[in-house]
């Protein structure tokens, strides 16, 4: 049986958590919530009324926070010129030794960048990074020519991806709880417009099915369906 903190079952009792709310209504409820002893990070859940066992129904891709996401990223780049990967801001950069070093185990890295010619060689271990989301991908904007652009993308401009489960949901970070509101809203607005943008072609029906914002220790709140009805 999952044990239930006090902290926890105050924050559900302090919302009528049955009922969806306007985004800004959800900000406030959940900054009034009883904060953990860490800076929570925020999230928005998206189930999406897609197949995802159909390859053309797959919704990723990647947003820039207006806010940043508040979460340190350690960035990685596949490279053959690694100290130019390193001198514009790259915490790691190779190709045979960081492949080698990522077939032994080690996974010490949140955004791996890529550029297209060492893709061949990367694509080698797209078992191990695919299933956690870290394979550079093109749609994403970590597969680029330019690495110093798509480093400063990520470090810099708030850069974040997002890829659909086996379950078509989402989880995409939106801030930290120490965030005001109208960053948390404005990032969060971000966030939905680019789900928005990676509908597949193909789709009928409603594209998004609910949405939740929550953060690490908190309950979901429901979102109003206004917010992504007409994506």
């Amino acid at each position: 049986m999952v044990k239930i903190s006090k902290r926890y079952r105050t924050a559900t009792e302090s919302a009528e958590l049955s009922k969806p709310y306007s985004l800004d209504e959800a900000i406030m409820l959940l900054k009034k919530m009883s904060p953990a002893k860490f800076d929570e990070t925020v999230e928005l859940s998206v189930h999406l009324g897609v197949d995802p066992k159909k390859s053309d129904q797959m919704v990723r891709g990647s947003v820039n926070l207006p806010h940043g996401s508040g979460k340190k990223v350690t960035i990685i780049v596949f490279t053959e010129t690694p100290q130019v990967a390193l001198d514009a801001g790259a915490d790691f950069a190779g190709l045979d030794d960081l492949i080698k070093k990522i077939q032994d185990g080690w996974l010490g890295f949140t955004v791996a960048v890529s550029t297209p010619t060492a893709m061949k060689e990367v694509r080698k271990i797209a078992r191990i990074l695919g299933p956690r989301g870290l394979m550079p991908n093109p749609k994403s904007g970590t597969v680029s020519e330019d690495v110093e652009e798509a480093i400063n993308a990520i470090k810099l401009g708030g850069r974040i991806e997002y890829k659909m489960d086996k379950t078509a949901n989402l989880g995409i970070v939106v801030g930290k709880r120490s965030f005001n509101e109208q960053q948390l809203n404005e990032n969060i607005k971000s966030v939905i417009e680019a789900i928005g943008r990676s509908r597949p072609t193909d789709i009928k029906g409603k594209f998004i099915l609910n949405m939740a914002l929550t953060s690490t220790m908190s309950p979901g709140i429901k979102l109003e369906s206004d917010l992504f009805a007409k994506l």
